[in-house]
């Protein structure tokens, strides 16, 4: 089952897919606390941290209550798909050298003003 509507893309024809799906009880959402599928991300990981990551989607499980982040990435060159937990996710400027500072995705959400 899918959920959602498809919106209208920057050529007038329908979007191409539809922003949250439903399997069972798993719903995965393709935008989350400010940041769509394709936006570039930082996971907070010890090796993750170096590496290049864009966000794919939130996914719920509704029957247990766990939720993790789908991202698609790695080392150079690279497009793994993993998964993490969302307080790992932080938005894309947060890494300052081999730190990241500030809030994560999931405290801190990115969210459009007015």
């Amino acid at each position: 089952m899918t959920l959602g509507t498809n919106s209208l893309g920057n050529n007038g024809r329908m979007g191409r897919e539809e922003s949250v799906t439903r399997h069972g009880q798993i719903v995965r959402t393709r935008q989350w606390h400010g940041v769509r599928s394709g936006d570039a991300v930082v996971v907070n990981g010890p090796k993750e941290r170096r590496q290049q990551w864009t966000f794919v989607a939130h996914v719920l499980n509704e029957a247990t209550g766990n939720e993790w982040v789908e991202v698609r990435g790695g080392r150079v060159g690279e497009m793994k798909g993993r998964s993490f937990r969302p307080e790992m996710i932080f938005p894309s400027g947060s890494r300052k050298g081999a730190r990241v500072v500030g809030l994560s995705l999931a405290s801190a959400p990115q969210l459009a003003l007015g």
